[in-house]
């Protein structure tokens, strides 16, 4: 009983910490995501902890991209982007993040995120996703 005790209390007196660890990580938070071939702000997503230590990511506003993810499929297929998860499963492995999945709603795709790096003095998210050998970057850039 003493054991279950103390170890509860050094849980708790852990938490504040680990809270205070996630939330002084650069990726989260608010970032405008853009078209990669014209640049044009298309949506809000934001970065936010999940489970087990990850991260994910979320659409919260929609600036110019299509309402509805026409060109998805399974349960994603014609809902509205709003609160469509965009990055899950986020590690950090050795100091970097990346691993997981992300979807691509104007075209549908998913694909395997292999980095997610902060750039220009935090103003700059870089996403690197690959399907199959093919790898893409995408720039998003920080809100207010």
């Amino acid at each position: 009983m003493r054991k279950s005790l103390f170890t509860l209390a050094l849980v708790l007196a852990a938490l504040p910490f680990a809270s205070t660890a996630q939330s002084n990580n650069p990726l989260l938070g608010k970032w405008t995501t853009l078209d990669d071939e014209t640049g044009r702000a298309m949506t809000v997503v934001e970065i936010y902890p999940a489970q087990n230590g990850t991260l994910a990511a979320r659409i919260v506003e929609n600036i110019a991209a299509p309402p509805t993810c026409s060109k998805c499929s399974g349960s994603n297929k014609g809902k509205s982007i709003i609160g469509m998860p965009v990055l899950w499963n986020i590690r950090n492995e050795n100091g970097s993040w990346g691993g997981g999945n992300g979807l691509k709603p104007s075209t549908g795709d998913t694909f395997r995120v292999r980095s997610v790096e902060v750039a220009e003095n935090g103003t700059r998210l870089r996403v690197t996703g690959c399907k199959g050998p093919f790898c893409r970057t995408a720039t998003w850039q920080r809100r207010e």
